[in-house]
């Protein structure tokens, strides 16, 4: 590749990328610091939440002379938005895939560790070998190549037989866990990239839509390679990788309980808090990030099926054509001699009137006025009565898992919904059982085949049965701080 050619493409990503953008602006260092601390332990904040932060914190930048704007935090969380630093979902912020690059590119900056470690070369080396038994058309030669491998193997069995164990040095653990880690942190940004990729397949056919006016059979046709390319990307493989691993329970459960062996080994103390903490629920964060790419996959469809539908694309292609026709006026008025108001005799036609009669183009009378002569003023109390309280039969889904974690805890063995309940016997009816289902699901429970019954009782004493799902809790399951819990 050239130098011109490089130059223009450099040139390109500095003012059209946006973490290029968000790194050489002024206030980079706030927003970024900003930015990590407010996602720090969640991956979605709701936006009050967010501009409440912001606030407090410009307050504080303005006392230390750090910031002398006097936008307010609404603004400047539009303006991210806008840019395409943050993303916002139902009232709810995230980061995207450019603010992940950009946060990731300053923390590399402090780290040490070099690029050519052992650990590097052992996963460029195990590559290099599975790839060579992928890529050869020879099956004498991938017997050979599987061979060599099945003899090593054999050799470390004989090794551990004969009671020789190879410890890892304290250097090969620091790199092999750190390696870990920065594998791990990249997943997110690959589910970000798909969510990007979803919403920019989402723009440009709106935009193939207005401008080629095909029919809907076309619409879906382009809908369908779209959907085809995204999943042949790097990031749509990720994704489409990771939802397997989710979908296989043994699986699944092996990963995460590999990852809790490894936190538990003496290698953890190599890893900052946040590090550790962020492998500890590496199967919880990657499940809200797959189930995020899922919703914004469902509500793009959804709008694009409404768009479709409306014959929005149909209106929004007259106006571009009669935009159009208002340029090609525009650009001769500068030769032409004509007045300030002209009559272009271009029309819009959009919508239309049906007229029954005279009588319906006429206002509507109002009706009488109300009479209010016998309505008595009650003063609203400031306090609820007892028979308000008595309605309010809530079940707190938070207490219920701490009642399940601590029985989990006492117990030592995994227990099942039904052994829970004979535990501790449920009293707040189907509300209950359906918050210790919530519990289960939250917290990614083994769901078992066949159905268990369990017996409940409601708030007036009455003995109900239920059907429910077979799901094995454990206490392992169960987050240090259960506050953590989706529920």
């Amino acid at each position: 590749m050239s130098f011109n050619e490089l130059n223009a493409r450099f040139r390109r990503l500095y003012k059209e990328h946006a973490a290029w953008r968000l790194l050489r602006t002024d206030n980079a260092p706030l927003v970024l610091a900003f930015v990590a601390d407010l996602f720090e332990d969640l991956n979605e904040v709701a936006f009050g939440r967010a501009k409440v932060a912001l606030d407090t914190e410009l307050e504080l930048w303005r006392e230390q002379g750090l910031h002398d704007s006097e936008v307010n935090a609404s603004s400047y969380l539009r303006q991210w938005i806008q840019s395409g630093w943050l993303r916002e979902l139902d009232d709810m912020l995230s980061q995207t895939d450019a603010c992940e690059v950009a946060l990731r590119f300053c923390r590399q900056l402090e780290q040490r560790e070099s690029n050519a470690t052992a650990s590097h070369l052992r996963i460029v080396q195990d590559t290099v070998r599975d790839l060579s038994v992928a890529l050869s058309p020879d099956p004498n030669e991938r017997i050979a190549l599987l061979e060599a491998r099945k003899a090593e193997i054999q050799q470390q069995l004989d090794e551990l037989d004969a009671g020789i164990v190879h410890e890892l040095s304290a250097a090969e653990q620091r790199e092999r866990i750190v390696e870990i880690y920065q594998l791990a942190a990249v997943l997110t940004g690959d589910f970000r990239r798909v969510e990007d990729d979803i919403r920019q397949i989402d723009q440009t056919l709106r935009v193939q839509m207005i401008e080629s006016g095909g029919s809907r059979g076309e619409v879906i046709m382009n809908l369908l390679e779209q959907e085809q390319l995204l999943a042949e990307s790097d990031a749509g493989r990720a994704f489409d990788g990771f939802f397997h691993l989710l979908c296989d329970q043994n699986r699944s459960t092996e990963f995460r309980e590999q990852l809790k062996t490894i936190l538990s080994r003496p290698a953890v103390k190599y890893l900052n808090q946040q590090q550790s903490r962020f492998l500890g629920k590496l199967m919880r964060e990657l499940s809200r990030e797959s189930e995020r790419v899922f919703q914004v996959r469902r509500r793009t469809e959804e709008n694009l099926r409404q768009f479709v539908e409306s014959g929005a694309a149909s209106e929004m292609r007259a106006v571009d054509r009669l935009l159009g026709r208002l340029e090609q006026l525009a650009v001769g008025f500068k030769e032409a001699e004509l007045p300030l108001r002209q009559d272009t005799d271009l029309r819009l036609n959009s919508g239309n009137v049906k007229i029954q009669s005279p009588d319906s183009l006429l206002l509507k009378m109002p009706e009488e006025q109300l009479n209010t002569r016998d309505v008595e003023v009650h003063q609203n109390a400031t306090s609820p009565s007892d028979e308000m309280l008595q309605q309010l039969h809530t079940v707190q889904v938070m207490q219920v898992a701490e009642k399940i974690n601590e029985i989990l805890q006492n117990s030592h063995v995994p227990l099942s919904i039904a052994a829970l309940v004979e535990r501790h016997p449920i009293q707040a009816g189907l509300d209950e059982l359906v918050a210790c289902l919530r519990v289960a699901r939250a917290v990614s429970a083994t769901e078992l085949q066949g159905k268990e019954t369990v017996i409940i009782n409601d708030r007036n004493g009455l003995r109900l049965k239920a059907e429910i799902p077979h799901y094995l809790l454990s206490a392992e399951q169960f987050p240090e701080q259960l506050e953590e819990l989706i529920l």
